[in-house]
């Protein structure tokens, strides 16, 4: 994904947050962790520093499980500070 906002360029990113292919959601049937939320994060805000003066707008859209979802919020903003 970075790939391809490298060679977009673009002058902002907008994310559409959802986290419900965490481990531990019930819906989700995916394994990711929180902390690999928090690198996907960490690698989009350096593309964003890179081509959109680090702008970026994080929109939360949610999961199921509260504590999966609570536990990868919080890696998501500390990337995103």
């Amino acid at each position: 994904m970075v790939r391809v906002v490298d060679e977009f360029r673009p002058n902002a990113i907008l994310l559409s947050s959802g986290f419900d292919a965490h481990r531990r959601d019930p819906l989700g049937g995916m394994g990711v962790t929180e902390q690999a939320y928090g690198e996907i994060t960490k690698r989009i805000v350096e593309a964003a520093q890179r081509h959109a003066a680090g702008r970026v707008l994080s929109l939360l859209e949610g999961g199921y499980d509260m504590e999966g979802l609570a536990a990868s919020v919080d890696e998501h903003v500390r990337a995103l500070a």
